[in-house]
């Protein structure tokens, strides 16, 4: 699995941001509730959040006023005494989990009972206090967890649009050239036109090719075959691509059918076919051009109607040029060019796909873990060089190693972790590719991951933003603009 194969087939698609780049959580869910038995200390911590953080603060005198509340309206975090009559903190917190309410709980005891509140925290609670507060240090606390509130909110919205706006048959995605692609395959749906896919390793080009095959399901009714050129010896692939008739050599106790017969009315997919050896190239290209071929071993014609669907890792063209590869085999091949960028090139997908995998990944029987702020931008630095598979391998073992239903940094694999010499993870020579065309990759790449930071920091200015990165205003309204970034969603609510 290398795009994130969805469990449904929605169709329709969006573009959104990057690093936090999904919308922020609405502002009606940026509350808090204080849940309080004594009524002095409850209006205390109304007084002080609301004046200190600028934020909405509703009260409740016991859990189930509380529990009424939160049935009512989104908050965002719930601090709560442990001990209150009629429903207490910690049956308040059972509740909380066992009707998957979202909000962040910390816990306050004013009877020094360490226990309870670690406890608590077993039990789901983020953090806790012990009464009276220190005013500074519950602050601090409280915006942590709505930061933290904030990215798992955005993430459970992306795990409502992997099912509904992001998803195309088989591939998600929210980045702009992936929907420029997606709108090629359904102009070819209605055709057997022969596709020819390129991409790096895990990119996902198998997925893509699935894409095009149920995009035309209902014209195309056979199978989707899938040959691995680069595994199958050079004696075998005529076999297993055209077959063979018994007795055609030692072996061949019984006829078979090949990969094209097999594939007849629907898709034939010829993965890393820049390793086809030249004497199989020949053969292949007079089936393309005339769509029969005999067994080995046979003589007898078999007409087929498939669609072929060519995949590699490699630049074709400068095979070509090396005498590597057949000319003719490659426009033959190359009707329709997908050329699939790299996940580095694709940063607004990283939240997306990452919450696909930890759904996927999730312990049977359990809620999917969150990923942390610190571990979502650990995701959205790294350079990501086995793509799609190799984020998915990391989500997997994220969510084997997490505790307590939070993904942190110390989750992830071991080469995600910072490195000296800042940098080097995303500078990757590809000598098949000429250098300006990825110097010109780097360069992008780099604009905009500098461009979103700086106006975190300016929380949406963009003047300051312009002081913050040197250039005039307008050079950095028109880099905004040339890279789809929202500033609105930089600027504070």
């Amino acid at each position: 699995m290398s795009v994130g194969a969805a469990e449904r087939e929605p169709r329709d698609l969006v573009e959104a941001d990057s690093t936090a780049d999904a919308p922020p959580a609405p502002e009606s869910s940026r509350r808090i509730l204080v849940v309080e038995d004594n009524e002095d200390t409850r209006q205390s911590f109304q007084q002080l959040l609301e004046l200190s953080l600028g934020i909405d603060v509703d009260i409740a005198r016991d859990g189930t006023q509380a529990l009424t509340m939160l049935a009512e309206r989104p908050y965002s975090v719930m601090i709560t005494d442990l001990r209150m009559p009629k429903l207490d903190g910690m049956k308040l917190i059972e509740e909380i989990q066992a009707r998957r309410l979202p909000v962040t709980t910390i816990v306050t005891t004013g009877h020094g009972s360490i226990d309870e509140a670690v406890q608590a925290m077993r039990m789901g609670a983020y953090d806790f206090l012990t009464k009276p507060p220190d005013p500074q240090h519950l602050c601090v606390l409280v915006e942590r967890a709505l930061r933290e509130r904030t990215l798992q909110d955005e993430l459970a919205a992306l795990r409502a649009q992997i099912g509904d706006r992001h998803a195309f048959w088989n591939v998600l995605s929210k980045c702009p050239r992936m929907f420029e692609i997606f709108e090629l395959i359904g102009h070819i749906a209605e055709t057997t036109t022969t596709v020819l896919i390129e991409g790096e390793t895990g990119t996902g080009k198998e997925q893509v090719a699935r894409a095009i095959h149920q995009a035309s399901s209902q014209h195309r009714r056979g199978p989707f075959v899938a040959v691995h050129c680069a595994a199958l010896p050079e004696t075998l692939m005529e076999s297993e691509l055209f077959g063979h008739e018994k007795g055609s050599f030692t072996g061949a106790a019984a006829q078979r059918k090949g990969r094209f017969e097999l594939a007849n009315n629907g898709t034939l997919f010829l993965d890393e076919c820049g390793d086809i050896p030249m004497s199989m190239q020949v053969k292949l290209l007079r089936v393309l051009q005339e769509r029969r071929f005999e067994r080995v071993g046979g003589n007898q014609a078999i007409e087929i109607d498939v669609r072929v669907i060519a995949a590699t890792n490699r630049n074709l063209e400068v095979m070509v040029k090396e005498g590597k590869f057949r000319e003719d085999l490659y426009y033959r091949l190359n009707v329709v060019k997908i050329d699939l960028p790299p996940l580095r090139l694709r940063p607004e997908d990283i939240p997306l796909l990452a919450t696909y995998f930890i759904q996927k990944y999730a312990r049977s029987g359990n809620n999917p873990p969150h990923l942390s702020q610190e571990a979502m931008e650990r995701l959205l630095s790294f350079a990501w060089p086995g793509n799609i598979r190799q984020l998915e391998n990391a989500m997997e073992r994220a969510c084997v190693t997490a505790r307590n239903g939070i993904i942190r940094p110390e989750n992830l694999p071991p080469d995600l972790q910072p490195k000296a010499g800042p940098g080097k993870a995303s500078l990757r020579a590809d000598l098949t590719r000429p250098l300006a065309e990825q110097l010109a990759e780097i360069t992008t790449a780099f604009e905009k991951r500098y461009l979103r930071k700086a106006l975190r920091k300016a929380r949406g200015h963009v003047g300051r933003c312009a002081k913050i990165s040197g250039l005039s205003r307008r050079s950095v309204s028109a880099k905004i603009a040339q890279y789809k970034i929202d500033t609105a969603a930089y600027k504070p609510k």
